[in-house]
């Protein structure tokens, strides 16, 4: 008999809400953006997007089980990311997913939002993906993981200041790109030449799983704006000079995400990997990347393109938990952080 859950999302900067049943289909995906919201701040400022979650939650979640033809009484479970993200944004989510599950008595679950990202993966999957490399490349992510399982994860490695994805963003502005960066940058370096500029691939070489991409965009800071205190002021910010950048750039950013992909499954031995997160959805580093595991045999998942950014519909992994009969209890809190397992 199937059975059907609501997945909220509110971490960060999308409100989102799916219905998912119990073999795997999404009858409803719904993704509210605030992407008007933030652009003029060039990045997520975070007491705006929860102000703008709590305007959009319960509409959204209304248009989702409105979309998937059923009413609030035939779900088996109500599921919520409650860790990483904005402990604003988490808290609106929660407060939401709490509310119902009490009033339709039905179990709570807490799903780990990097952990749902690999997820993302198995939903397309034929077979089972894991166990596997997973990489989670985002706004806020940017972290290599040993997966057992779908629930059993443990961090191999991450970015030691910025993401890849808030690199993207910041860079993205310093070039007077619109906002988010990811697009706007893979549009703008698709005119450039991804040699122009020979800028650092940190960690490339290094056998931590680390990444770091600060040194990067204050690089192309300094090719932009100049260095403090030099005397040679930088040639004027061109069309062609901007895609020359945005291109040297981008490369940058693929060429350490691909090493660092294929570094971690020569340590940990498994010739499958995963990768979820906005990053995820750009071309170059998604043909890159397939290219590199064919020379290496190693079979690559790539989440579909609308679950790569933030949604609900990766929320079908809750399934795994209430299959396991792991429920939350009804005082469970956000955490912000991630979690290390």
């Amino acid at each position: 008999m199937s059975q059907l859950l609501l997945a909220i999302e509110s971490t960060c900067d999308e409100t989102a809400a799916a219905v998912i049943r119990n073999d795997g289909e999404v009858l409803s995906s719904v993704v509210a953006s605030q992407i008007e919201i933030h652009e003029r701040f060039g990045g997520v400022v975070p007491e705006l997007a929860a102000r703008a979650h709590l305007d959009r939650i319960l509409p959204v979640i209304d248009e989702a089980v409105r979309e998937a033809g059923i009413s609030l009484q035939d779900l088996s479970a109500v599921a919520v990311a409650t860790s990483p993200g904005l402990v604003g944004s988490l808290l609106v989510g929660l407060t939401a997913a709490k509310t119902l599950a009490l009033t339709l008595d039905i179990p709570l679950i807490a799903i780990d939002h990097v952990a749902a990202h690999i997820y993302a993966c198995q939903m397309i999957a034929s077979s089972d993906v894991f166990p596997a490399v997973g990489l989670v490349v985002s706004g806020g992510h940017t972290n290599l993981y040993d997966c057992r399982t779908a629930l059993d994860l443990s961090l191999l490695g991450a970015t030691i200041d910025d993401a890849a994805g808030e690199a993207f963003d910041k860079v993205a502005q310093i070039l007077g790109l619109s906002y988010p960066g990811g697009p706007s940058i893979q549009k703008a370096a698709e005119q450039g030449d991804p040699k122009a500029f020979s800028f650092p691939r940190t960690f490339l070489n290094d056998d931590r799983l680390a990444f770091s991409f600060s040194g990067l965009k204050t690089a192309v800071r300094y090719e932009v704006e100049g260095q403090p205190g030099a005397r040679r002021q930088p040639p004027p910010l061109t069309p062609e000079r901007t895609a020359d950048i945005a291109a040297s750039f981008q490369a940058a950013v693929v060429d350490v995400l691909v090493a660092k992909c294929i570094q971690a499954c020569k340590q940990t031995g498994y010739d499958r990997l995963c990768i979820g997160g906005g990053v995820a959805a750009n071309r170059p580093f998604r043909e890159a990347l397939q290219q590199k595991c064919d020379q290496q045999k190693i079979q690559l998942v790539i989440a579909p393109m609308e679950y790569c950014t933030d949604n609900a519909a990766m929320g079908a992994i809750a399934w795994e938990k209430f299959q396991a009969g792991d429920f939350a209890a009804l005082d469970i809190d956000a955490t912000p952080g991630l979690v290390r397992r």
